[in-house]
């Protein structure tokens, strides 16, 4: 690197990961490393023993870094550029990859020189502190920084500036500098954690719910447990969302909705994301198994599946819908396990995976849709083009159709005379559900629902008064 010392100023060194990026660059590599290969976490493992170094030198070898589109720091970028206006010099010093860091540098164009780690030496601490000291001089630079990690360079440094600093830290750095600047966190964390747990679509575990209320359990007990069910799967799911959204932050960033997602966008940091995922787990098994050691099975088959999915699977053509109308049905499945220890009927089952089916080819068929209208190329995290639009839609209606087909076989069987006074008054579900999945299909083409069928009918009134309806029928019916 060309260090031009000589400026009047001291020179200002600027802290990457956390500081001039809202992100972590070697837990997201890690993800992207491992997403587009999940066996390389063998060698990362055995990589990891010889050094973090050598560690970061692996991910950065085998995978490329996107610098054009992670969410950069605007108060960083803004100190960079004053900095600049008044004649100062501005490096970027990282603990991150030298691979990664160059690319960052060369696409802003902002810095005079810049200091990473390499191979053998990890730029972190000390060795940071160290590697500035010789270049500059001790107490002849400013440093910006965010993390316990930089209270060594700060104390070698003339001016500290503290990004996003917890209460603790903040006091850790007023003791080496009483004049340090703070540029503190906006208050929207709370709100940036429900989006990142997706608590709007935690509402799709309510299918525990579907298999008691078909068999009419409606008792205090069922109700309980379906809602200690609900609650498990709830946690299962934010998990999950939280490892999808780390594996997918590359494709989401360059997503018309999904570049808003706090991992994307940089408003939750990636290491308390990390740690948010095994406490949500362990409160999911531990519900799971107060319910009871079978619906914990369902619980912990679930979380294979949907794991194997968010690695791999989502990247098979027509598998990936598939597997999304599997996790779906084993919501169904669980909640009659969980009040009865006992499957759901084959009705319901074959209802359950061809509807689901449906609505997970309508989701494919919108993000399609998406690339078609912006002339963007097709996905990279998907193996489907854009000239498959026409047959995802195709089999999206054959699929739904097929769903009511079941549900009026559903209705001459014996079963159904068994739970129902007036099971003929259930005819008038069929117009209904024939209703709302046209209508899906058709919106969808239109270019009027979001990213999510389920979501939108949430949302939607039309598809909630078709849902009311249904009920009261059933509730005719019964």
């Amino acid at each position: 690197m060309n260090l031009k010392i000589g400026s009047r100023y001291l020179p200002l060194v600027v802290d990457l990961d956390g500081t001039l990026i809202r992100t972590d660059l070697l837990i997201e590599s890690f993800f992207a490393h491992v997403g587009r290969d999940p066996s390389r976490i063998f060698t990362l493992a055995a990589t990891a023993l010889t050094g973090k170094s050598r560690l970061k030198a692996e991910i950065a070898q085998g995978t490329a870094l996107d610098a054009a589109h992670l969410p950069y720091d605007q108060r960083i970028l803004s100190l960079i550029n004053e900095a600049r206006s008044h004649g100062r010099q501005v490096y970027l010093a990282s603990a991150s990859n030298e691979r990664y860091v160059g690319e960052i540098a060369a696409h802003l164009g902002l810095f005079d020189g810049w200091f990473a780690s390499t191979a053998s030496e990890n730029l972190s601490s000390e060795v940071k502190a160290r590697r500035l000291v010789e270049a500059f001089g001790e107490k002849r630079f400013d440093y910006v920084g965010d993390s316990e990690a930089d209270l060594p360079v700060w104390a070698a440094a003339n001016k500290c500036i503290g990004v996003d600093l917890s209460t603790s830290l903040c006091t850790a750095l007023k003791k080496i500098d009483p004049e340090a600047v703070l540029l503190q966190p906006s208050d929207n964390g709370r709100r940036n954690w429900l989006k990142l747990l997706r608590v709007h679509q935690w509402s799709k575990n309510a299918l525990v719910f579907v298999a008691p209320l078909s068999a009419h359990l409606s008792d205090l007990r069922s109700i309980a447990v379906s809602s200690l069910a609900f609650c498990a799967f709830s946690f299962a799911a934010a998990s999950i969302y939280i490892v999808n959204d780390l594996v997918d932050l590359e494709a989401d960033r360059k997503h018309r909705t999904k570049r808003l997602r706090p991992l994307a966008a940089g408003t939750v940091p990636p290491a308390q994301a990390m740690l948010a995922v095994p406490v949500l787990l362990a409160a999911s098994l531990g519900v799971g198994l107060l319910i009871s050691w079978r619906f914990a099975l369902v619980l912990g088959i679930y979380l294979v599946l949907t794991t194997a999915y968010t690695l791999y699977l989502k990247t098979k053509m027509m598998l990936d819908v598939i597997v999304l109308a599997s996790l779906y049905t084993l919501r169904v499945i669980s909640g009659a396990v969980a009040v009865s220890t006992i499957l759901p009927s084959e009705w319901l089952l074959g209802f359950s995976m061809f509807f689901f089916t449906s609505l997970a080819l309508i989701k494919r068929y919108v993000d399609l849709a998406v690339r078609v209208d912006g002339g963007l190329p097709d996905p990279t995290n998907r193996n489907y083009r854009k000239s498959d639009l026409g047959t995802i839609g195709a089999l999206a209606a054959g699929s739904g159709l097929n769903a009511v087909t079941i549900f009026a076989l559903y209705i001459s069987s014996e079963t159904v005379h068994r739970l129902y006074r007036h099971p003929h008054a259930l005819w008038l579900v069929c117009p209904v559900l024939m209703y709302w999945i046209a209508r899906a299909l058709i919106l969808a083409d239109r270019r009027l629902m979001n990213d999510d069928p389920i979501i939108f009918a949430l949302k939607d009134r039309n598809s909630l008064l078709a849902f009311g309806l249904i009920g009261l029928i059933m509730i005719a019916a019964a």
